[in-house]
């Protein structure tokens, strides 16, 4: 687990200072998967008076990229900047033309 943190850290570390500015009451946690759906890898949730919330669902992430490392660490860079990017109002079909998908 402390490995699989520390690649979100350098993620969130390695955010543009002008996007890392603009972040308010936003939360990044790691949790090891979702009850609901133990498939699901990251949700990003927002609810009024509460903080946004970007949940990395640890087993599924590593299932899918954890053979690799250098893959592990790239998805979970551009999965953060996927997710992090929901907050700034950007939909899936303008992350896609980013090459954010």
């Amino acid at each position: 687990m402390a490995a699989f943190e520390e690649h979100v850290r350098r993620a969130l570390d390695a955010l543009p200072p002008e996007l890392a500015r603009g972040l308010k009451n936003v939360a990044v946690v790691v949790e090891d998967e979702s009850t609901g759906d133990p498939g699901l890898l990251v949700p990003f949730e927002e609810a009024p008076y509460l903080p946004a919330k970007v949940t990395i669902y640890r087993r599924p992430v590593q299932a899918a990229f954890g053979h690799d490392p250098g893959l592990l660490e790239h998805e979970i860079r551009v999965t953060v900047l996927h997710e992090l990017a929901h907050y700034f109002g950007l939909d899936e079909g303008r992350l896609a033309e980013l090459g954010y998908a």
